[in-house]
């Protein structure tokens, strides 16, 4: 038997789905005559489109189905690297894409081999619409240096980063973190943000984020 917390949890996304069209398909009895409020569906790797959107409506959003489907994307790439997905992971997913600039330029995959007295090399490919760009970077303080160092090159734009902070979303070894930068450029400052269970990845694309701005404020001056 199944009790406390978790009676009244549902994480296949078959379940999930059933809940929310008619709950006592998988549960004979009501949460509310055992003293809890409401069942609780728990987002994970099996869970829907529906369900997100459930959830989302419950934390006080209401997504068109563009921005459903960009978070649903976001969120189901985090489901592959994390068990449970928090309220707090859903949350900051959604405030990256209501926040979103134009993707002028898009993250796609990094390499960096780094090491205790050895330059950091990093190989960074990005894409500009459906046009790849690879470098491959050999120097900086660090992996995460090295990334920015990398996305200068490719981009052709040199910022100084003059804040850069990272903190846990939630909490466990395979948490987001979220990281926040600050970029200066021609005597103006972009704020950038990215996520990601790896902090170098996270890094990598909150540098991006504030690089997209500059960009397109390029694209609209010309």
């Amino acid at each position: 038997a199944i009790v406390g917390q978790n009676a009244f949890a549902h994480e296949a996304g078959i379940h999930q789905d059933g809940i929310l069209k008619e709950r006592t398909t998988y549960e004979i009895m009501r949460p509310e005559d055992v003293g809890f409020t409401h069942s609780d569906l728990v987002l994970g790797k099996h869970s829907g489109r529906a369900a997100l959107a459930n959830r989302a409506k419950q934390l006080g959003y209401e997504l068109s189905g563009e921005q459903l489907d960009a978070v649903f994307r976001e969120f189901k790439a985090l489901a592959d690297k994390k068990k449970e997905i928090y309220d707090a992971d859903l949350v900051v997913l959604i405030e990256q894409q209501l926040r979103a600039v134009p993707e002028i330029w898009t993250f796609d995959s990094y390499q960096v081999a780094c090491g205790t007295g050895r330059i950091p090399e990093v190989t960074l490919k990005l894409l500009r619409g459906r046009q790849e760009h690879t470098t491959v970077v050999a120097g900086g303080d660090g992996p995460i240096d090295a990334v920015f160092l990398a996305i200068e090159q490719i981009t052709g734009i040199d910022a100084i980063c003059k804040d850069f902070s990272v903190h846990s979303v939630t909490v466990g070894k395979d948490a987001q973190a979220e990281v926040t930068v600050q970029l200066e450029y021609k005597e103006r400052l972009y704020r950038g943000r990215g996520l990601s269970t790896d902090s170098v990845e996270a890094s990598a694309k909150a540098f991006l984020n504030a690089i997209n701005r500059i960009a397109a404020l390029q694209d609209a001056a010309k």
